[in-house]
C-alpha cells in the first residue's frame, strides 16, 4: 500500500503533467531548487578558500590559471546547450530516435575533437598570455600560474563532455539530474582543501576542482547510460542535423565571445579608477549573480525544451501563449524583488559583507552600485525567454549580431556614465546594455515569428 507521501508526489507530478505550462512551471522550481542548492554549496566554498588563502599570491595565481579554461568553457562549452537542443529534439519528433542517437554520436565526435583541439591550442599559447594577464606579478609568481594552469586543463574537456550530455538530458526533460551534478565541484573542493590543504597548499584546490569537473562528468554520463544512450563516439557523416548543429554552434560561440567580453571591459575600465574600484564592482555585483544564476538558469532551462519541440511541431500558438504567460510571470516576480531589494540594499551589504576591513564607506559605494545593478533583472530575464525562443528557432546568428551591439553599447555606456558616477557608471551602463538587448531580441523574435506563421499559411 502506498504511503502519504507516494499518494502526495504522485498528485504533484500528475497536476504538472496536464498541460505545458504546467510541465514548464515544474521544471522550474526544480531546477530553481536545485541550483540554488549548488549556489550555497559554492558560497560555502568560497568561505573555505578565503579561510585558507585570504588574498595571498597563491590564490592570486590560481584565479589568473583558472581565467583562460573558465573562460573557454563559457564561451565553447556553453554554446553546445543552444545548438545541440533544438535540432536534437527536432530530429527525435521528426526522424525517430535511432536517428536523435546517431546525431548525438555525431556531436559526440565533434566535439571530443573541438575540445582536445582547444586545449592543445591553450597549453601552446599560455606562456605567452599569462605575463599580459598577470601583468603585475614577479616572475616567480608567473611560473606558478602557469604550472597550475597546465595541471587544470583537462577540465575544459571534462566540462565540455558534461555541457553536451546535460543538454541531452535536457532535452528529454530529466532536469533533476544536470541540475544538481554541478554540485559536485564544490564539495569536493570543500574536502580536498580540508585533507590536503595543509599539506600542499594551492594545489588542495587544483586537485578538489579537476576531481570535481571529472565526478559531474561521470554522474551525468551515468544518467545517458540509464535513459539508454549509447556514449561510443561514432561519425555518421555530415548530413543535414549535424551541419545545423555546427551552423548554429558558430554564431553562439561568436556571440557568447562578444558578451564575454564585456565583463573585460567592465574590469578593465574600473581598474582605471583607482583602488578598490575592482573590488567594489564585484561585491554590488554578488547579489545580482545569485539571482540571475538561480533565476536564469531555472527558466531558460525549462523553457528551452519545450519551445524546441513546439517548433519542431509548429505549434505557433502554443509558442506565443506560453511565451507571453512567462514573460508576465517573470515581470510580476522580478520587478517586486528588484524594488524591495533596492530599498534595502545599503543593510543587505553590511550583513554580508561590513566587518574586518570592509568599512561603513565600503558599504555605501558597494550599496549605490548594487542597486544599480538590480536595476537589469527584469530585462535579464525576460530577455533569456527571447534568446531561448530563438535558439529554438535555430536562429542564433541572429543572437550573434545583438551581443556585438550589446559590446559596442556597454563600451561607449561605461565611457559616459564613469565620467559622473565613477564607478557606479559602469553597473548602470550594464543594466541599460539588457535593457536595450531585450528589447532587440523581441523586435528580432516577433519578426522570425510572423515569417514562420506565413510560411505555414502559404505551404497551407
Amino acid at each position: 500500500m502506498d504511503n502519504p507521501l507516494q499518494i502526495g508526489l504522485s498528485h504533484w507530478l500528475t497536476w504538472f503533467k496536464r498541460s505545458v505550462n504546467r510541465r514548464i512551471l515544474g521544471a522550474i522550481i526544480t531546477v530553481g531548487g536545485l541550483a540554488f542548492l549548488v549556489k550555497m554549496a559554492s558560497l560555502c566554498k568560497e568561505l573555505v578558500i578565503a579561510q585558507q588563502f585570504g588574498t595571498s599570491d597563491a590564490l592570486d595565481a590560481f584565479l589568473i590559471a583558472f581565467l583562460m579554461p573558465s573562460f573557454a568553457i563559457n564561451v565553447v562549452a556553453g554554446s553546445f546547450n543552444a545548438s545541440i537542443i533544438p535540432t536534437f529534439i527536432q530530429v527525435r519528433e521528426n526522424n525517430g530516435k535511432r536517428a536523435a542517437q546517431s546525431l548525438f554520436s555525431s556531436v559526440m565526435v565533434w566535439s571530443i575533437l573541438l575540445l582536445l583541439g582547444l586545449s592543445f591550442l591553450l597549453a601552446i599559447v599560455a606562456p605567452y598570455i599569462f605575463p599580459i594577464l598577470g601583468s603585475g606579478f614577479g616572475s616567480e609568481k608567473i611560473g606558478l600560474t602557469q604550472t597550475l594552469f597546465y595541471l587544470l586543463l583537462p577540465i575544459l574537456f571534462f566540462s565540455g563532455l558534461a555541457t553536451i550530455w546535460a543538454s541531452i538530458l535536457n532535452a528529454g526533460e530529466r532536469f533533476a539530474l544536470a541540475a544538481i551534478a554541478p554540485i559536485i565541484t564544490p564539495g569536493i573542493t570543500v574536502v580536498a582543501l580540508m585533507v590536503f590543504g595543509r599539506g600542499v597548499g594551492i594545489y588542495a584546490l587544483v586537485i578538489g576542482t579537476v576531481m570535481g569537473y571529472v565526478s559531474e562528468a561521470g554522474l551525468l554520463l551515468a544518467g545517458l547510460r540509464k535513459q539508454g544512450f549509447s556514449l561510443i563516439p561514432r561519425w555518421y557523416g555530415l548530413d543535414v542535423p549535424m551541419k545545423k548543429v555546427i551552423g548554429q554552434y558558430l554564431p553562439m560561440t561568436a556571440g557568447a565571445i562578444l558578451m564575454g567580453s564585456t565583463s573585460f571591459v567592465d574590469q578593465s575600465m574600473a581598474a582605471m579608477l583607482g583602488p578598490g574600484s575592482v573590488s567594489v564592482l564585484s561585491y554590488g555585483n554578488k547579489l545580482i549573480g545569485f539571482i540571475l544564476g538561480v533565476g536564469s538558469l531555472a527558466l531558460s532551462t525549462a523553457v528551452f525544451p519545450h519551445f524546441s519541440r513546439m517548433v519542431a511541431v509548429k505549434d505557433w500558438i502554443g509558442v506565443r501563449y506560453t511565451l507571453k504567460t512567462y514573460i508576465r510571470l517573470v515581470l510580476v516576480i522580478t520587478i517586486p524583488l528588484v524594488l524591495l531589494f533596492m530599498y534595502f540594499s545599503e543593510p543587505i551589504v553590511k550583513i554580508l559583507f561590513e566587518r574586518g576591513a570592509f568599512s561603513p564607506t565600503d558599504t555605501r559605494f558597494v550599496a549605490n552600485v548594487q542597486v544599480l545593478y538590480l536595476m537589469q533583472v527584469p530585462f535579464y530575464m525576460t530577455g533569456m525567454l527571447g534568446v531561448r525562443l530563438l535558439s529554438a528557432l535555430i536562429k542564433n546568428q541572429i543572437l550573434m549580431g545583438i551581443s556585438a551591439v550589446n559590446l559596442v553599447t556597454n563600451i561607449v555606456g561605461n565611457c559616459v556614465f564613469v565620467r559622473y558616477m565613477g564607478v557606479a557608471g559602469i553597473s548602470l551602463s550594464t543594466s541599460i546594455v539588457y535593457a536595450i538587448s531585450m528589447f532587440l531580441i523581441f523586435l528580432s523574435l516577433f519578426k522570425q515569428l510572423r515569417k514562420e506563421e506565413t510560411h505555414e499559411c502559404e505551404d497551407f
